[in-house]
């Protein structure tokens, strides 16, 4: 959005959109060539005219999948006219069951339990936010998906300042992997976390069949 003209958020967010099927394509690529599966952050994509909040799965085999961002921000639907997707999907990996909550679907707990109907392993959450509050509502939301639901919650939000993209100029983050709250588990139900507001890779080993064995007790 950087390389566009900031007055108008509409046109800008348009102009994003048009470097997202070249994102989706390279990410694809990169999966199959690292024989790994890639949950994108998410981008606009326009279709028919409507501007929609997107993030792909891009499994190992070259297989693409996408979940639209269903609960729009405020501020996604003034500045960018963005809409809300209308279909949510639990989707097979050879690495578990997995969702995709695009940032604030993460704070609505219906998502939660629909995906846990599903048998859900892993929730995903691609997210923005620009002040720490913000972050931590995020942040606590999905540790009470994770524990209401019995499953893993993977939150990768994005650090760093924009200074020059409008309503993105400052960002604050810090990435997290949740797990239940029960023995199996660490004690504080953080399987693992990055330094906060720090660019770096983070890695965790997240086993199900310690998903499978709580959920057995707890029937």
């Amino acid at each position: 959005m950087g390389l566009t003209d900031q007055v108008d958020q509409t046109r800008a967010i348009r102009f994003l959109a048009g470097f997202t099927e070249q994102f989706r394509n390279q990410m694809s690529e990169m999966a199959v060539s690292y024989n790994i599966n890639i949950i994108t952050g998410s981008m606009p994509l326009l279709e028919n005219d409507r501007v929609y909040n997107v993030s792909y799965l891009c499994h190992r085999d070259g297989r693409v999948d996408e979940q639209r961002k269903i609960h729009i921000t405020p501020h996604e639907r003034r500045d960018w006219v963005i809409e809300g997707g209308e279909k949510f999907q639990v989707f097979d990996t050879d690495a578990g069951r997995v969702a995709i909550m695009i940032c604030y679907d993460i704070e609505f707990p219906e998502l939660g339990r629909l995906a846990a109907i599903e048998e859900v392993d892993i929730i995903m959450v691609p997210f923005w936010t620009d002040t720490k509050n913000g972050y931590l509502r995020v942040r606590h939301c999905a540790q009470a998906r994770a524990i209401e639901n019995e499953c893993y919650v993977v939150i990768t939000g994005s650090v760093g300042n924009l200074p020059k993209v409008e309503n993105l100029d400052v960002q604050y983050a810090q990435s997290s992997v949740f797990s239940p709250s029960d023995f199996a588990f660490p004690h504080d139900a953080v399987m693992a976390e990055t330094t906060p507001n720090t660019e770096m890779i983070m890695f965790s080993d997240m086993d199900l069949e310690k998903l499978k064995l709580v959920r057995n007790e707890a029937r």
